[in-house]
């Protein structure tokens, strides 16, 4: 059973900048029904590393949020690092894309895209793997 997050207990927060470019990337791959999938995997210099995807569906046990017209999925094991994390976009000349701001993570690497919790876990590599 998909569970539906409501506005006052949203596991995730997106900026308006992240919720208009998931609809043009949506929009652009003939998705209407599509989601926005958010994960957190093993690996990463510090540990784990966060994921985005383009989804057709949901799975029976993602949890599923919506702002603004735009559905944000999170599967039951990367939602325990996620909970109070907010996904941005940024449009500058040096970096260009998603970005996630994790209160969860006690310690990330330069590149941003992997962090480390209070109680570790996941196997770091090098940046850029």
């Amino acid at each position: 059973m998909t569970t539906e997050a409501t506005t006052e207990t949203q596991l995730v927060n997106i900026t308006d900048a992240a919720v208009e470019k998931a609809k043009a990337l949506l929009e652009a791959r003939d998705l209407p029904e599509g989601a926005l999938r958010v994960f957190v995997a093993g690996g990463g210099c510090s540990g784990y590393q966060y994921g985005m995807a383009l989804a057709r569906s949901t799975e029976a046990d993602d949890i599923v949020m919506e702002r603004s017209g735009v559905r944000i999925v999170v599967d039951p094991e990367s939602a325990q690092y996620l909970d109070g994390a907010e996904i941005d976009y940024v449009d500058e000349v040096m970096k260009s894309g998603f970005s996630i701001y994790n209160p969860n993570a006690t310690k990330s690497c330069a590149c941003g895209s992997s962090f480390q919790t209070e109680g570790g876990g996941g196997e770091a590599r090098p940046c850029g793997h």
